[in-house]
């Protein structure tokens, strides 16, 4: 089974940002005072090739816990989306 993987890397609550503050410095600085809290984190897109989609699931926990995320300061989590292949 051929997956499109997405997974999305957020820090934690009570960790600080300070890429987020800077950009919500930045866009005060442009005049947008309404927006609070920016919180900055990453998104990674992927192709995984599995035997079954619970395997898959297996595979991409592993891979966020062992490489994309720091689960000490990290949240994740990744949607799978089965990849239609014509016969």
């Amino acid at each position: 089974m051929v997956f499109r993987v997405t997974v999305f890397v957020n820090l934690k609550e009570g960790y600080s940002d300070p890429e987020g503050e800077a950009t919500e410095k930045s866009l005060r600085d442009l005049g947008y005072d309404g927006i609070h809290d920016v919180r900055v984190g990453k998104i990674y897109r992927m192709v995984l090739e599995a035997p079954s989609r619970k395997e898959a699931e297996a595979i991409m926990d592993q891979v966020c816990r062992r490489f994309l995320a720091n689960p000490v300061k990290d949240d994740y989590r990744f949607v799978l989306e089965e990849e239609w292949k014509a016969p």
